[in-house]
């Protein structure tokens, strides 16, 4: 209705676009309408701005749908609306700059005269000057754009116009100049500064020094009104400096030598409070930017360079968390350069380097010392955090992670018992207040408590001065929940600590106390004091030996549920992985006691549901089955005695079994099963004996009838662990050919794949593990041909996991051959692929310019190089006729045998990363914009594949 009423109101450079069909202007229709509507005075605000987003999009995207020649008539419509919304709507005027700059992009620079647009742009600006607000935008935007991949360009035309734009640069900024001396443009000045030196460091530090933008820039830091712009011009001019290629720093001196001094002299804006706070963050962001770029030079140690420390420890010590953390990154890499050897090379022999780096280290441990001091306040909760919404409790666990990674820095430089002993002195006077009648916070405790933790791993295990007093303090400690919670996960943190601590010192028996206490507190406390106890067993296991009967005591009755504990089921899990793991420190006569004494809380509820009956086993809800069934998976996990563990497995395995026959149908109990099984396997190995193959009668019988892709994934365990045992040759040849022959007739069409995605996913990861564990029994038989015809029907399934178990499996079939134990296969790969090569390429070349997305073309890059490898000027061969289908409007003929190129040097041995660069590029180019797209995809037609299968009638 809209274009009908605008039509005639089209300007002349749309009249004689009716003629082309409408299926190809169709999406120039919508450029018609919007260059319509943004010419139209009656249109209003909402319509101006919907529209020149269109008409930007269409540009950026479309602009190769227009007729050849069609530059200059949509440059003119563009170049009006310019000067039409030169003072506003700015969003308006915004939007239509960026189309400007899409279509310097899309054509070449003579077709803007000499020079290029920023020439044109120069001209027009003397020739109008009352439009100057305008094009000054573009002067910005340009630079801002023209690396844009929304643009639908080629790689090589965009390095191109990178390249053009950079020559340009002094003209740029000379036109800038030419409008510092206009106030109210000023700060569009310096964004456009800003702009273009980010864009192109091509001005030497010497010509800046004397700039005078740079000066403007540099005086404006001590205006409210340009702060902003003014702080992001000497941030580029920051990082022009340091960029790759910008000259040593010698070379940069003269520079860096006049925008230190400026930017140190902000220094008390940091601390006036009547500054706004968003200029507060600009100045931080000023210092850090400062920081992260001559951290080099800083951690040499100079007068200056401390000075410049300083300044960033007050900025650490800003109230601000968002203001404080900007420093955090400049931390973390002064640290890195202080302990790494690579900043010391030049000083030659070892004795220089280890003396310049203890010097280093001497002159920068009190600061860092300050800074442990001054972020470990950070991590204080609040007064009200019981009003904390989720957002903001997931807010201060971000604090309290980025606080922690700080700590860790400062451990790295000053040492973990150094550190250790600096929170100490934080602990030690919060305890002390915390005692007085005056003041009962517990918050500072908690928090020095926390960063303590947080440096656990770094803190040596032969300290004796400060954890000592730590660990005999925590029993005394309030039982407020958070303090509690963090009270355990402290135990648990220095588990081997505790472990190593002598015996007479008798810690280990309040501690484990405390964990009692947290499992009956709350389910945060009990959830920290399960992990706690996990690790103590774990670290500590051989000191538990003789107190088996206490630790029984607290699982049975945390799994149980009746003695006060409020341990989850899932955080139950710890508890048995606990004892789990002291089981394996016993000798097996012990360990298979102590075994059946930890698997009958877990036993026990399955078979009284068991008995209650076929029809109630199967109506019962999943998670009261699973609960107790994950438990066995972890018993199976993590008690490390095979023939214990076997004999185990095959007492329960009737159980099991029989909720195997009667939940088959319900895939999270056959998924919570088959994880139990996996575990046995992997433990068990060879030991399981007949269990092993009662197993997988089980799971082949069951696949067929209710296809849960969990037997699939346990199969693929099974072959892992047996595949190169000789006696079990038959089942698992009998295994392999049932398995595929059931999944080959599930999936036939993509359409099947996408359904079915787990099943190809496991289906996949199965027949990978048969090439590498038992090639022998799978790669001569029918089944690998079926499976190898299955692939290519789903390669292009957009489910990633699915995929990438297709794509690795056809990496291995092309590797197969070349591999140590693969040349007697060489000949059953030969005739399989050499049949289907040009089918599988042509769908490997459309996964790779559009059929996948672009996040999988690592891994199909590695297919296709795999390919080229094994089969050489058959591949090329294969990718010439694949290659020549794509139209002449996706692909230029230099494009084609750029291609060709790369599949060859993929052939001749190029790197993965190398080709998949490459491959980048074409991809790129094949996906510039969605007409393309569809234009290779429906050349290549990888979806057309149906994988046709003949039901085999198995013996």
């Amino acid at each position: 209705m809209i274009f009908f009423l605008h039509c005639s109101m089209l300007p002349p450079f749309y009249t004689w676009l009716s003629t082309l069909s409408y299926l190809s202007v169709f999406p120039i229709l919508h450029m018609q309408v919007a260059d319509s509507l943004l010419h139209d005075e009656r249109s209003n605000l909402e319509t101006l701005i919907f529209c020149s987003q269109t008409l930007r999009s269409k540009v950026q995207r479309d602009f190769e749908e227009l007729p050849s020649g069609a530059f200059r008539s949509l440059q003119d419509s563009l170049y009006a609306l310019l000067k039409k919304f030169n003072k506003g709507p700015a969003k308006v005027r915004t939007q239509i700059c960026i189309a400007i700059a899409a279509l310097a992009v899309h054509v070449p620079v003579e077709d803007w005269g000499a020079g290029g647009i920023v020439n044109w742009l120069s001209d027009e600006m003397k020739a109008h000057p009352e439009f100057i607000p305008g094009f000054l935008e573009l002067l910005i935007v340009l630079p801002q754009e023209i690396s844009s991949y929304k643009i639908a360009a080629r790689p090589e035309r965009r390095r191109q116009v990178e390249s053009d734009l950079c020559t340009s640069a002094n003209v740029a900024i000379s036109l800038l100049t030419a409008c510092m001396a206009i106030d109210q443009l000023k700060e569009q000045v310096l964004e456009g500064f800003s702009s273009w030196l980010r864009f192109c460091h091509g001005i030497s530090a010497s010509e800046l020094a004397s700039h005078p933008l740079v000066h403007m820039a540099l005086s404006s830091l001590n205006s409210d009104q340009f702060l902003e712009a003014a702080v992001n011009v000497t941030s580029e001019l920051i990082h022009a400096t340091v960029s790759y290629g910008s000259g040593t720093t010698a070379e940069q001196l003269p520079l860096i030598q006049i925008l230190v001094p400026r930017i140190m002299g902000l220094n008390e804006l940091l601390k006036d409070p009547s500054k706004d706070e968003e200029d507060v963050k600009a100045i931080a962001r000023l210092y850090a930017d400062m920081g992260e770029s001559y951290v080099d030079l800083i951690a040499a140690g100079s007068d200056d360079s401390i000075q410049i420390v300083n300044a960033l420890l007050e900025v650490t010590s800003h109230q601000e968390f968002d203001i404080c953390s900007m420093t955090f990154n400049f931390w973390h890499r002064l640290k890195r350069n202080l302990i790494r050897r690579e900043s010391y090379v030049s000083y030659g022999s070892e004795v220089l380097i280890e003396a310049e780096r203890n010097r280093r280290l001497l002159i920068f441990r009190p600061k860092f010392e300050s800074l442990v001091s001054l972020v470990s306040s950070r991590v204080e909760y609040p007064e009200d955090y019981h009003t904390f919404s989720e957002e903001d409790c997931r807010d201060f666990r971000h604090v309290r992670y980025a606080v922690s990674d700080v700590l860790l820095d400062a451990t790295d430089v000053l040492g973990g018992d150094s550190t250790l002993k600096v929170l100490s002195t934080k602990l030690a006077q919060a305890y002390g207040s915390c005692n007085t009648k005056q003041n009962s916070k517990w918050q500072p405790v908690e928090a020095a408590l926390f960063c303590i933790q947080a440096i656990a791993k770094s803190v040596s295990l032969e300290e004796r001065e400060i954890l000592p007093q730590v660990m005999s303090l925590l029993p005394c400690l309030p039982h407020n929940e958070q303090l509690l919670q963090t009270v355990c996960s402290t135990v648990g943190s220095f588990s081997k600590w505790i472990d190593a601590a002598p015996a007479e010192s008798s810690i280990l028996p309040p501690l484990v106390d405390i964990l009692n206490k947290g499992m009956s507190t709350s389910e945060d406390t009990a959830a920290a004091a399960s992990v706690a106890f996990k690790y103590i067993c774990e670290d500590c296991r051989r000191k538990f030996a003789g107190s088996l009967d206490g630790l029984f005591q607290i699982y049975h009755i945390a799994i149980s549920g009746v003695g006060g504990y409020k341990v989850s089921s899932e955080d139950s899990l710890h508890l048995v992985e606990a004892l789990s793991v002291v089981i394996t420190t016993l000798p097996p006569e012990s360990a298979r006691t102590a075994l059946e004494l930890i698997c009958q809380p877990v036993i026990n509820p399955l078979q009284e549901l068991i008995q209650q009956g076929d029809q109630i086993l199967q109506q019962i809800p999943a998670r009261q089955l699973t609960v107790h069934i994950d438990r066995l998976s972890s018993i199976f996990s993590n008690v490390k005695h095979p023939a214990v563990v076997a004999e185990a497995v095959n007492r329960y395995w009737p159980i099991l079994k029989t909720i195997f026959d009667q939940r088959a149908w319900d895939t999270r109990t056959m998924e919570s099963v088959c994880r139990s099984c996996k575990f046995a396997v992997r433990t068990c190995g060879r030991a399981m004996g007949m269990t092993i193959g009662a197993m997988l009668e089980e799971i082949q019988t069951l696949y067929q009838q209710h296809k849960q892709s969990c037997f699939l994934y346990l199969s693929s365990e099974v072959i892992k662990i047996f595949g190169s045992d000789p006696s079990c040759a038959d089942y698992l040849t009998n295994l392999i050919q049932i398995l595929f022959n059931h999944t080959v007739q599930l999936l036939r069409t993509i359409q099947d794949f996408t359904a079915r995605p787990d099943i190809a996913d496991d289906c996949y990861l199965l027949a990978s593990r048969c090439i590498r564990y038992c090639p022998n029994l799978f790669v001569p038989t029918e089944m690998f041909q079926r499976l190898v015809d299955c692939a290519m029907a789903g390669i292009t399934i957009q489910h990633r996991e699915a995929c990438k178990s297709i794509l690795s499996f056809l990496s291995d079939v092309f590797d197969l051959p070349n591999s140590s134990d693969g040349g007697n296969y060489r000949e059953f790969i030969n005739t399989i692929v050499l049949q289907r090569g040009a089918t599988i390429t042509r769908i490997m070349i459309a996964a790779l310019t559009g059929a996948l997305p672009s996040g999988r073309l690592e891994e199909v890059s590695y297919v296709l190089l795999s390919l080229s490898r094994a089969f050489g000027e058959n591949m090329l061969n294969w990718a010439r006729e694949s290659i020549n289908l794509i139209p002449p409007q996706a692909l230029t003929d230099a494009e084609r045998l750029r291609f060709l190129n790369i599949i060859s040097d993929a052939a001749s041995g190029s790197s993965l990363h190398t080709i998949t660069d490459r491959f980048g590029e074409i991809s790129d180019v094949c996906r510039r914009n969605k007409t393309v797209q569809d234009l290779v995809q429906s050349a290549l037609r990888p979806h057309d594949l149906t994988f046709t299968v003949v039901p085999q009638q198995l013996s």
